[in-house]
C-alpha cells in the first residue's frame, strides 16, 4: 500500500498511462484523490492500485 503518499506529490497511474501526470489533492485512509492532466480528478483506492511517485526536476511544471 502507498502509506507515504501525501497531498502535493506527483504520481502516475500504472494502469492508465494516458491519464498523464497527476498531483495528489487529498489522502483519506486508502482513498487518494488525484488531479490528472488528461483525465481530471479521480478517486483512487490504493488498496487496489499502486501509484507511481514521480520526482519533478527543478523548474519542471505540472
Amino acid at each position: 500500500m502507498n502509506d507515504f503518499l501525501e497531498p502535493g506529490m506527483f504520481v502516475r497511474h500504472p494502469g492508465a498511462p494516458d491519464w498523464g501526470l497527476g498531483q495528489i489533492q487529498s489522502v483519506i485512509g486508502h482513498r487518494v484523490t488525484v488531479n490528472f492532466e488528461h483525465a481530471g480528478k479521480r478517486l483512487i483506492d490504493v488498496e487496489h492500485v499502486r501509484l507511481e511517485v514521480v520526482q519533478l526536476d527543478r523548474g519542471e511544471r505540472f
